[in-house]
């Protein structure tokens, strides 16, 4: 087993597809698999974090968005929040 840095899109493929039998058997920890599953899902993480960054979303549009799933409008938050004024 061979581990090596994800660096593109090609990298991080092979990555998915070399531990993709792993995660079904899985293996012990402290085993030669385990650890090889352990440093390449650690790998494939870095690099997702990297490659496919979500920004927080702002606070406002946040509880906009929330509210209009919920088919709330302003009043209906008035007794948590308080009234606007």
């Amino acid at each position: 087993m061979n581990i090596s840095p994800i660096r593109n899109p090609a990298d991080y493929k092979l990555a998915l597809k070399s531990i993709s039998k792993l995660v079904e058997t899985d293996p012990a920890p402290d085993s030669p698999e385990g650890e090889f599953l352990d440093v390449t899902a650690t790998l494939i993480e870095a690099y997702e974090v990297k490659q496919f960054a979500i920004e927080a979303p702002d606070p406002i549009q946040a509880i906009q968005f929330r509210m209009e799933q919920a088919g709330l409008e302003p009043k209906d938050l008035a007794a948590s929040i308080g009234k606007p004024i």
